[in-house]
């Protein structure tokens, strides 16, 4: 009847169309939707986990892959007896495995030293240094202090230009008889190369 309720919640008005309203279209953004390919790699990840074999290929039972429950082998030797409950976790070692046998040998250590080293341990060689040229130039004079402030006089032929204060290492050799390059320990240039 029109005007009148016929169900519940719903009234309808004398020969009237109910009214269609448009639905809004809802939309999921780009950032929130996760490609079906990306649940496809998942998916496909964990099965191919799982039919993975362990590395020694051997199965692995329920109670070694919980990693609690099971004999390890510093429990001794372990029997089925009355008081193991069927259902429960195995306290027998699967058949066709046996336990890792423990070292016999207890681990290799060194000795303890009966005093210090004969030699140094952290050789160095003695032909190269490291440090600031104090007299530079042309050569064939240069003067070197090192970190520890030793000094040096070289004597080098055709070594280059080299400014004072440029940091350096070279490689020396004995003296040249007869040269003398100023203050310092005299000694051979034989290679200058730029540090830093």
């Amino acid at each position: 009847m029109p005007g009148q309720v016929t169900c519940p919640g719903i009234a309808l008005s004398a020969h009237r169309e109910p009214v269609r309203r448009r639905h809004r279209q809802t939309w999921v953004p780009a950032t929130r939707a996760i490609p079906p390919y990306v649940t496809l790699a998942a998916l496909l990840a964990l099965t191919l986990t799982g039919c993975a074999q362990p590395e020694n290929g051997d199965t692995v039972g329920a109670e070694q892959s919980r990693g609690t429950g099971g004999p390890t082998a510093s429990d001794g030797p372990v029997t089925a007896g009355p008081s193991a409950s069927p259902g429960g976790p195995a306290s027998v070692a699967p058949s066709g495995r046996t336990p890792p046998p423990l070292s016999s040998t207890d681990l290799p250590t060194l000795p303890r030293p009966t005093g210090p080293p004969d030699n140094p341990t952290d050789v160095r060689r003695s032909d190269l240094l490291a440090g600031r040229i104090t007299r530079g130039g042309t050569g064939p004079c240069y003067g070197l202090v090192t970190d520890d402030g030793r000094e040096y006089a070289l004597h080098g032929e055709n070594m280059g230009t080299w400014g004072t204060g440029t940091w350096v290492r070279v490689t020396i050799g004995p003296p040249v008889s007869g040269v003398d390059c100023g203050p310092g320990t005299r000694v051979e240039l034989r290679k200058i190369e730029p540090v830093g």
